[in-house]
């Protein structure tokens, strides 16, 4: 995996207490925070993260954030990986970094990985997917003992991302402008609260060996937080824009046309949460800017050798974005 440096095994082993030695190698196609698999030869398996080695974004990479977040959905019927130990002394490792459990299930991150599935595999998986997404929001945040402020988080969110889109961008791009000021303009009065994922997709879950329907974990929680159901949902459908082929490099799972459109997708979810979709515009216009954003990151850290293999594209994705957002705010969201 391009930019995931070799890892201090000696130092992590004493952090966590066993006698080592660990083996630890960088897992495939993390396209965030840098993903490892750690071996002991006693047996137990473990996956590390920590952030990227650069970028300026980071508010995407916080490891106490998805940490915390994982413990805390233990129990709650909502598939994780079991939580083993958290490190926020960069001293350690060079970073603050996670470890969770070994999940021993499968990632479907592209096109070619849904060829041997039937087409009632690939619709089961994804009414599975969504089923999870809405069992999610329907976990009482309060008796997991998350915390934080989910009043106001559409505003923050605009903002945060309007802040974030300083940070990275390198030229003039009217449409992401105007897309960012008509989402402060409009962003709805009140919302519902709920745990969300920030970036749920098919390759952010693992699926069992067997059961594409069945899913054994969800991961990458480093955008997780207390917010807006509606605006974790807009995010999973406006993934399947063509647009992520070039985010994540390579032909994306999530885009193949053999699974349900965007708009199916949220009827999906309307009729698994009992939620109605309210201000559907204004939140797919949100997650338009949201993944414009981050193009745009993937574009800076490629200029600095940093966004990984396949993704020096990723910038010619951030305009479409930002005209569908445009047009998402305008029509409501009808037929998005």
């Amino acid at each position: 995996m391009s930019g995931a440096p070799p890892l201090d095994t000696a130092a992590l082993a004493a952090f966590l207490g066993v006698p080592g030695p660990l083996a630890a190698a960088p897992v495939a196609g993390g396209k965030s925070n840098l993903t490892y698999r750690i071996d002991d030869p006693t047996g137990p398996r473990w996956v590390l993260r920590r952030p990227p080695t650069a970028g300026l974004t980071p508010s995407a990479h916080d490891m106490g954030r998805e940490f915390r977040t994982v413990a805390a959905l233990r129990d709650t019927g909502v598939p994780v990986a079991r939580a083993v130990a958290l490190c926020e002394d960069p001293a350690v490792l060079g970073a603050p970094f996670s470890v969770v459990e070994y999940v021993d299930a499968r990632v479907v991150r592209t096109r070619d990985q849904l060829e041997g599935w039937d087409d009632r595999a690939v619709a089961g998986c994804a009414h599975a997917l969504v089923r999870v997404l809405a069992a999610l929001h329907a976990v009482d945040h309060r008796a997991t003992g998350l915390a934080g402020r989910p009043e106001g988080y559409l505003r923050r969110q605009v903002d945060l991302w309007g802040r974030q889109w300083a940070r990275v961008r390198t030229g003039d791009l009217p449409d992401l402008d105007r897309l960012h000021a008509a989402l402060a303009a409009s962003v709805p009065e009140s919302s519902s609260h709920a745990v969300v994922h920030g970036d749920y997709r098919i390759d952010n879950v693992m699926l069992d060996h067997r059961d594409p329907a069945r899913v054994r974990a969800v991961v990458d929680w480093e955008l997780s937080t207390l917010g807006d159901p509606l605006a974790d949902a807009a995010m999973m459908c406006v993934y399947r824009a063509p647009g992520l082929d070039l985010v994540l490099g390579e032909p994306a799972a999530w885009n193949s046309e053999r699974l349900p459109d965007g708009a199916a997708l949220a009827r999906m979810y309307a009729a698994a949460s009992g939620r109605e979709l309210e201000h559907w515009g204004f939140h797919l216009g949100l997650a338009h800017l949201k993944l414009a954003v981050i193009a745009q990151g993937i574009e800076y850290r490629s200029r600095q050798g940093a966004a990984g293999a396949g993704r020096d594209r990723a910038g010619e994705a951030v305009g479409p974005y930002a005209a569908a957002g445009l047009r998402a705010l305008a029509t409501g969201g009808h037929g998005v």
